[in-house]
Order: C-alpha cells, then structure tokens, then sequence
C-alpha cells in the first residue's frame, strides 16, 4: 500500500460490499461532510443517508461511489471500517425496485401528513431518502 492510501472495508448484515485501498474518503456524517485521508486522526462517526465517495488519485482506478444507508464509520491506523445497515455499489441498484419504494414513501408520506402521524411520517421520510440516495446514485 503506498503512503497516502489506506484500507477503506464497507460491510452490511449481508456481508462486504467494498474492500480496496483508496487516497480519500468523502461523506456525509450526521454532522455534516467529511473528508479523510491517510493519517488521519482516529475517529468513529455516524453517517446519513448519502452517497460516500472513495478517491484513487493515486492509480489509473476511476473514483468510486457507493450509497449508504446510515451506519458508522471508525478510522484507526489507516484503516476505514464502516457498518451500514445497507449499502450498494451503483452497478447493483435495482432501479426499478428504487423507483418502487420512491413512489411508496410518498403515498405513506402523505397518508401520515393526512392522519397527523408524527412516527409514521419520520419512518416515510427515512425510506423515500434511501430510495432517492439508490436512484441518484443509479444515475435514473
């Protein structure tokens, strides 16, 4: 590994979704955006729902991106471990299934602002920004 990389590993319940060497990392935790690179000082951060992006500045290897959908990220000796509860390479998104569960939220978004469901209104908005995180990052 060349000194200015380090290990970036994304896992799920379902297993490893990415695991390779990046030069920087770039996403959005619950208390905004962040950026790392090697040797950074250790760190353990939540994150939103958002796209992370993994930079390799330092190869031919195009830029990489990944939706997540919340977790943690720890950095500790050049080492990124991050435990989403889902996440998916752009190449793996069901965009039919996105667009599916886009058009759900908001019908269920709707019937909650019509019922005055504080509860079922949060949960709504969580599954229609995972969908639009999956669809933008599809590209669709």
């Amino acid at each position: 590994m060349a000194e200015n990389t380090f290990q970036v590993t994304i896992s799920t319940p379902d297993g490893i979704v990415y695991d390779g060497n990046a030069t920087m990392l770039v996403m959005t935790t619950t208390g905004g955006q962040l950026g790392l690179m090697a040797n950074h000082q250790p760190l353990i951060a939540s994150l939103a729902i958002d796209a992370l992006l993994i930079k390799h500045q330092d190869s031919d290897k195009e830029d990489e991106r990944v939706a997540v959908n919340g977790g943690f990220i720890e950095f500790h000796g050049n080492v990124a471990t991050i435990a989403a509860s889902s996440a998916e390479l752009p190449e793996d998104i069901d965009v039919a299934r996105a667009q599916s569960a886009k058009e759900r939220s908001e019908a269920l978004i709707k019937k909650a602002r019509e019922a005055k469901d504080a509860d079922a209104l949060d949960r709504a908005e969580v599954h229609l920004r995972r969908a639009i995180n999956r669809l933008h990052l599809s590209g669709k």
